[in-house]
């Protein structure tokens, strides 16, 4: 796993939440929505930049918390009738360890 980077157990991430890390890139969002699925994007929305990590996570989606956009967390794009993407990144769960890859999807 030498192109992951560790960010810690999947219990470091609330459900129905996120936690940041910071990277070279800038900071990244971990999501964990409630069936315990991870995901990461840029923690930035594509509208005006709202932090997604502060957002509302339902089923695979998260809702930014400045003007209600909806993303889906798979693949950062922005649900209709809303236009737009951020970046997604890889997701690796191993023995209950979280682990992206900065290459995006």
């Amino acid at each position: 796993m030498n192109d992951w980077i560790e960010v810690g157990s999947i219990d470091d991430i609330p459900i129905l939440g996120s936690r940041v890390i910071t990277t070279h890139l800038g900071d990244i969002a971990v999501f964990r929505n409630a069936k315990d699925e991870i995901f990461a994007l840029n923690d930035r929305c594509p509208h005006k930049g709202g932090p997604l990590s502060q957002g509302l996570v339902h089923g695979r989606s998260v809702t930014c918390p400045l003007h209600n956009w909806v993303l889906g967390l798979e693949n950062g794009q922005a649900l209709a009738p809303d236009e737009g993407c951020t970046t997604a990144y890889p997701v690796k769960l191993h023995d209950n360890m979280v682990f992206i890859s900065l290459q995006a999807r």
